[in-house]
């Protein structure tokens, strides 16, 4: 099975050739923020690493996204909208909401956590296990809610 790194080239490849600018673009552009990290830690990434670089940039866009719909660039809102697609190509099955709170409510009962003080104790548990494949701000939602207190 190919890395991920050898997965985007073939793809720059492929886009070179079809003449595909806006994906040759957004291809090129991650794989510039991977030789970036790569040279500022002085080490090659592998696979997860690769990984945590494309989420970053996945999270960057959906920043953008908001931002350009609330300002009303619906041209720039299409614009990343197309390179959050292909960025997403490269990202691990995501987690559906029911997956998140399973995994929530197991790191609440591994860590002891009784109330909204512990959020940070369980999101500290649950990130590792669901990095890349889901939304940090969806699962700190998630875990927030469990750590409600009942209300009656």
């Amino acid at each position: 099975m190919a890395s991920i790194k050898e997965r985007l080239e073939e793809d720059i490849r492929n886009a070179m050739r079809a003449r595909n600018q806006g994906r040759l673009d957004t291809l090129r552009f991650l794989k510039s923020q991977i030789q970036l990290v790569e040279k500022n830690t002085l080490r090659e990434l592998d696979d997860a690493g690769v990984t945590d670089v494309v989420a970053k940039q996945v999270k960057d866009r959906r920043e953008s996204i908001q931002m350009f719909g609330d300002g009303g660039r619906a041209d720039l809102v299409a614009t990343e909208e197309a390179s959050l697609a292909v960025l997403q190509e490269y990202m691990p099955e995501q987690l559906g909401a029911d997956a998140i709170a399973a995994l929530a409510r197991q790191a609440i009962a591994d860590v002891g956590a009784s109330g909204p003080g512990d959020r940070g104790k369980v999101m500290g548990r649950i990130m590792p296990q669901v990095r890349g494949k889901a939304d940090g701000s969806q699962v700190n939602a998630i875990v927030s809610r469990l750590l409600e207190p009942a209300t009656g």
